[in-house]
């Protein structure tokens, strides 16, 4: 095997690196320098290789594919927001390359030309008496089966009749048992948008990761409400703006999304509690 000297190159810098030298190695997915000595290289000095299993860590956590939703006062207050861009790349290697650079859900590879890439996901556990959500797996997840996972968020974006063909597709599942999994799913995610948590990261921190300290949980429905604004192309919200406690957004209007059945609700009706 070729001896390289690796480098941490994130995403949104590889321009950058490129430009300074840096070559790409295909197999291995991952920037290097051709030669040592090299200055203009060194920001992206690569550090010590994560852990394949993080401490404390349970990879057993949520096998298989499944909707799980994330309360709504954590919206987008995911890993990636919270560590620096260098040490996503490093967790982004590890997850990927422990998982044989497949689908830990449906064993799909990345596809350029299908627009299916390798994705990390979380899986949080919930202490209800102490209201801490705790970090527990990172999972690798095709676009396709992420997208499922964050059922809601597909409905935002208009994606929900495609989720619905995967998640009945990967899971063996009929149509009347799919949407009774999605609708005991947000049943749940009712109940938990209710509650501010305390995100606990330490397989993280323990880990040797730097955290970006993540938003307070007060600001996190701002953070929520921005990006939803973003996702459906209306007017980014004031600093001030924020959702309320319980999981809502703007009720009107309510958006075109596809739908797998002419009487499944959208997600901002869920949100609202209405039905038809």
């Amino acid at each position: 095997m070729v001896d390289r000297i690796w480098l941490d190159v994130p995403y949104a810098e590889k321009d950058q690196a490129k430009a300074a030298g840096a070559r790409w190695d295909p197999a291995a997915k991952r920037w290097y320098a051709p030669r040592r000595g090299m200055a203009a290289l060194d920001a992206w000095a690569a550090a010590p290789d994560v852990p394949d299993l993080l401490p404390g860590e349970d990879r057993t956590l949520g096998q298989g594919l499944f909707v799980d939703l994330v309360p709504s006062s954590c919206w987008f207050t995911n890993v990636r927001s919270c560590v620096t861009p260098r040490d996503w790349e490093r967790l982004r290697r590890m997850i990927t390359s422990r998982a044989g650079r497949r689908c830990e859900a449906c064993g799909a590879t990345e596809d350029r030309t299908a627009q299916r890439w390798l994705e990390a996901h979380e899986r949080w556990v919930y202490d209800d008496a102490a209201r801490i959500q705790r970090l527990k797996r990172l999972i690798c997840l095709c676009t396709d089966c992420h997208t499922v996972t964050h059922y809601g968020y597909a409905q935002v974006r208009g994606l929900e009749s495609k989720a619905f063909a995967h998640l009945v597709k990967v899971t063996k599942m009929d149509g009347v048992s799919a949407r009774r999994h999605i609708d005991a799913a947000f049943t749940q995610w009712r109940r938990r948008s209710a509650v501010t948590w305390q995100l606990d990261l330490s397989i993280l921190t323990d880990a040797g990761i730097t955290l970006k300290r993540p938003p307070a949980a007060a600001d996190r429905p701002g953070v929520a409400a921005a990006q939803l604004a973003a996702e459906r192309g209306v007017p980014r919200p004031s600093a001030s703006a924020s959702l309320p406690t319980t999981p809502a957004v703007p009720s009107r209007p309510t958006p075109n999304v596809p739908r797998p059945r002419d009487d499944s609700t959208s997600l901002l009706r869920r949100m609202f509690g209405r039905g038809r």
